[in-house]
C-alpha cells in the first residue's frame, strides 16, 4: 500500500500527550524502553497491559511493558488495541470505519489496518463503526510510537472499548487471538485524583484482583475495567500467567502528590498445554462430535450429558471455529468446516460433525451402517490472519509447510487447505496451485486481487493416544 495514497486518522493528542517532533519522539521512547529493568521472561507476552498518560506521567512504566517485546519483535505482526472511551459515548466496541480509513498516523508514521480482521469483527453484535469514538480519543494513541519503536512491522486492530460487557468483549479478543504471530494490548490507568497514600491503597487491592485474574467492580479502579474485565475472562478460560512490572503513580513521576493517577505494566503469557489437558480436551470433543453421529442415526439415544469442569464448559461455550473429517481405511469419506469462529465451539462442532457426514458434495450421505468403521478427525481453528506480499514468490516464501492452514480468495472465489494437507503436498508451489485450483482458479495463474489468510489447528484424532 503506497504510503501516499493512505487514508489515515491523524493524531489528536501529539505535541500534548508526547512529542510531535519525530526525532524526539523517538529518542523519549527509546529512552523510556531503555530504562526498563531486564527482567527474566516467560516467553514471548500475549497480553501487555500498559497506561495511557502523557509520556511524562506513564511513559516509563509503558516502557517496562514494551521492552519486553524486544526479543519477539520479529515474531509479532499484528496488534489487537483495546482501551476505554473518553470523550464519546459508545454502545459495545467501536472500531474506525475501516472502509474509509487505511492507517493510523503517528509522527513516526502510519500504521495500517488489519481490514480483514475489521470486517469480520464487524459483523458481531457487539461491535460498532465509529470514527468519532477514535478521532480524538489519547487512549490508544499514545501506545502507537512505543509500538513502532519496538516492532519491525505490523497491522493494528483498534477497538475503543465503551459499555460492553466482559463476555461480550472476551468474544471479540476470542476472534482475533490468533498465534505468535497476534500481540494484545490493554491501554488502561488506575486510580484517579486521590491523595498520594489513599490512591497507592487502591491500587495495591486492583493489582491484586488483576493478578488473581478477577473482574473489577468498579471504572474508579481503572478507566480500563470493561476491556480489563474481558481479558482477565478469556485468561482464565486459557489457564494464562499473569506477571506485575511496575507500578506507580504521577506522584512518583512528574505530579504533586494532592491528587495522583494510577499507571501499572503487566504481562499476560499463554499456559503451554499440558499433554495429558490436550488428550482430556480432544477425548471430550470426539466424543462430542460421535455421539451427534450417532444421535442422527438412532434418534432416540440420550443427549450426551457432558461431566466436565467449569472451566471447559466456557470453553466449550466460547465461539470456534472447526473443521471435521471423516476417514475410513485411511480414505477420506467427508471434511467440513467453519473459518470463522462465530458459533459456540460445541455448536460449532455438532453441526460440522454432521455436515461432515452428510452434506459433502463429493460424496453421498453416510449411512448408519458405515459409522462403526468411521474414524473421525477434528481441526480447532485459531483466527485466521492476513499474509501480506507484493509478488507469488514473495508470498510462497512465508508460508511453513507442516504449519500453516492457509485461506484463499480471489474474487468470489475462496478456498482453504488445512495444515493436513502439507502431508500431500510438502512443496509450496504444489501447495498453492492445488489451492487455486480448488478455487476454480488456472493453477499457474496469479490474478492481481488475489488475497491469502493463514491459520493453525490443533488437532484430535480416533485411535490416537495424543493430539494429532
Amino acid at each position: 500500500m503506497n504510503a501516499a495514497t493512505l487514508t489515515a486518522r491523524r493524531p489528536a493528542v501529539a505535541g500534548v500527550f508526547y512529542p510531535l517532533d519525530a526525532k524526539e519522539l523517538r529518542t523519549a521512547v527509546e529512552t523510556y524502553l531503555q530504562q526498563a529493568p531486564a527482567t527474566e521472561q516467560a516467553g514471548c507476552p500475549k497480553v501487555l497491559i500498559a497506561p495511557h498518560a502523557g509520556y511524562i506521567y506513564s511513559g516509563a512504566t509503558a516502557g517496562h511493558a514494551y521492552a519486553l517485546l524486544k526479543p519477539w519483535a520479529a515474531q509479532i505482526k499484528r496488534v489487537v488495541l483495546l482501551g476505554p472511551c473518553h470523550r464519546v459515548a459508545v454502545h459495545g466496541l467501536a472500531l474506525p470505519d475501516y472502509r474509509q480509513i487505511d492507517a493510523f498516523y503517528t509522527p513516526l508514521g502510519a500504521v495500517i489496518l488489519d481490514k480483514a480482521a475489521l470486517a469480520q469483527l464487524s459483523k458481531l453484535p457487539q461491535v460498532v463503526c465509529s470514527d468519532q469514538a477514535h478521532a480524538q480519543e489519547h487512549a490508544l494513541e499514545v501506545h502507537l510510537p512505543f509500538l513502532q519503536s519496538v516492532l519491525q512491522e505490523f497491522v493494528l486492530i483498534p477497538l475503543a472499548v465503551g459499555d460492553a460487557d466482559a463476555q461480550q468483549v472476551a468474544q471479540v479478543l476470542a476472534q482475533v487471538w490468533g498465534g505468535p504471530e497476534t500481540l494484545i494490548v490493554i491501554s488502561t490507568d488506575l486510580s484517579h485524583y486521590h491523595p498520594y497514600q489513599q490512591a497507592q491503597a487502591i491500587d495495591r487491592a486492583t493489582l491484586q484482583e488483576l493478578l488473581n485474574l478477577q473482574a473489577l467492580h468498579s471504572g474508579e479502579q481503572a478507566c480500563g475495567m470493561r476491556p480489563l474485565n474481558g481479558l482477565t475472562l478469556l485468561a482464565q478460560q486459557r489457564g494464562m500467567k499473569i506477571a506485575l512490572l511496575q507500578a506507580v503513580n504521577s506522584g512518583d513521576t512528574a505530579g504533586d502528590k494532592q491528587r495522583v493517577v494510577g499507571y501499572a505494566a503487566l504481562a499476560l503469557y499463554e499456559a503451554p498445554q499440558t499433554q495429558a489437558g490436550a488428550q482430556h480436551i480432544g477425548a471430550l470433543l470426539l466424543q462430542i462430535a460421535r455421539h451427534a453421529l450417532q444421535r442422527h442415526f438412532e434418534p432416540q439415544l440420550a443427549a450426551l450429558e457432558l461431566s466436565v469442569n467449569q472451566a471447559l464448559m466456557r470453553q466449550l461455550q466460547m465461539p470456534a471455529a472447526t473443521f471435521v473429517t471423516l476417514s475410513q481405511n485411511g480414505q477420506l469419506r467427508g471434511c467440513i468446516g467453519s473459518l470463522e469462529a462465530y458459533r459456540p465451539l460445541l455448536e460449532d462442532l455438532q453441526e460440522n460433525a454432521l455436515s461432515a457426514a452428510l452434506r459433502d458434495p463429493r460424496f453421498p450421505p453416510l449411512q448408519a451402517q458405515e459409522l462403526a468403521v468411521t474414524r473421525i478427525e477434528i481441526s480447532v481453528l485459531s483466527p485466521a490472519s492476513p499474509i501480506y506480499f507484493k509478488s507469488e514468490a514473495e508470498a510462497l516464501a512465508q508460508l511453513r509447510p507442516q504449519i500453516d492452514g492457509v485461506i484463499l480468495q480471489s474474487g468470489s472465489r475462496r478456498s482453504t487447505f488445512l495444515p493436513q494437507v502439507w502431508e500431500q503436498l510438502p512443496d509450496v508451489s504444489d501447495f498453492m496451485a492445488h489451492l487455486k485450483h480448488k478455487a476454480g482458479l488456472p493453477p499457474h495463474s496469479w490474478p492481481a486481487d488475489l488475497r491469502l489468510w493463514r491459520y493453525q489447528v490443533q488437532k484430535y484424532k480416533e485411535g490416537a493416544h495424543e493430539p494429532a
